[in-house]
């Protein structure tokens, strides 16, 4: 299911996906999904519910996977990817496409007034605390603390949500 608020702004050169498993789509007030942003249920049953006055600029993919919460007032520059699932991949006499995906680790969670700079990466177990600005580039899959600045550095394996 996907629900869009009235205020919200989509380009119609957005893609979002419906899901066939029932996870559902939410865009809250005010806020804008750019061009080429491609929002797509996969790998798992979470929702995916975006806040109030939220940006997502061109080129992001968000999968839905384990889930994915946004809060309000957040900046997401372009091609940044959002992934909250994991693929399984041990399992040496099948194919990876056969082996389906791992136990989720929470999902994503973006509190809110955060700023994502571009190209990052947020995986499964991701958690920004309000008010952080995460840099460009950065990867990220585990907890940022609130109103600090991550930039400026490479951003790898910063925590593992448990």
């Amino acid at each position: 299911m996907i629900v869009i608020h009235d205020t919200a702004r989509i380009s119609p050169l957005a893609d979002i996906e419906d899901s066939v498993r029932g996870t559902r789509i939410e865009i809250g007030a005010h806020s804008m999904v750019d061009s080429f942003v491609k929002i797509k249920p996969v790998g798992g049953s979470g929702d995916c519910v975006i806040g109030d006055y939220v940006y997502i600029n061109s080129g992001c993919v968000i999968y839905t996977g384990s889930g994915i919460r946004i809060g309000n007032s957040v900046a997401i520059a372009a091609n940044c990817t959002f992934a909250p699932v994991n693929h399984a991949y041990k399992d040496a006499s099948k194919l990876i496409r056969q082996q389906g995906f791992l136990p989720g680790k929470g999902g994503i969670v973006i509190e809110d007034d955060v700023w994502i700079g571009a190209n990052c990466v947020l995986l499964d177990g991701a958690v920004l605390r309000r008010g952080c600005v995460v840099g460009a580039g950065a990867l990220v899959r585990g907890e940022l603390e609130a109103y600090k600045v991550y930039a400026g550095q490479p951003l790898q394996c910063v925590g593992q949500r448990q």
